[in-house]
Formats: C-alpha cells, sequence, structure tokens
C-alpha cells in the first residue's frame, strides 16, 4: 500500500471516528435528559448506556488504528 492510499485511508478513519464521537455525545445528553425525568423508562435508560459503552470500544478501537502504540 503506498502512502497516498494509506493516508486517504486514515483520513476516511478520522471522519468515522468523529462520527462515532458525535454519536457517543448526543447519547450522552439524552440519557442525561432521562435522567431528569422522574418517569423515565429505565429499560430505555439502560439500553442507551449500554450502546455508549460500545460506542466508546469502537471509539477506541478507531483511536487505536489511527494512532497504534509505539513500544519504544
Amino acid at each position: 500500500m503506498n502512502n497516498s492510499a494509506k493516508m486517504d485511508q486514515i483520513e476516511v478513519l478520522r471522519v468515522k471516528l468523529e462520527v462515532l464521537r458525535q454519536e457517543h455525545r448526543d447519547l450522552d445528553t439524552a440519557i442525561g435528559a432521562l435522567h431528569e425525568n422522574p418517569t423515565a423508562d429505565m429499560l430505555t435508560l439502560k439500553r442507551l448506556k449500554r450502546q455508549k459503552l460500545m460506542l466508546k470500544d469502537r471509539i477506541v478501537a478507531l483511536e487505536d488504528r489511527i494512532l497504534p502504540d509505539i513500544i519504544a
């Protein structure tokens, strides 16, 4: 793979990463709103929290692909 193709792939990963981060922020906002509602559905709240955790795992995985650990 040449440098140009590798750079294009990294740019695609960066865009995907930003989309996932935005989804994570949106879920955080939704969870916060549900917490403020005393009649909130606890099952929905649990599902949103689980989805947020899964997004966080995907974010970390993408970050690792973009900037891999280099053991010196």
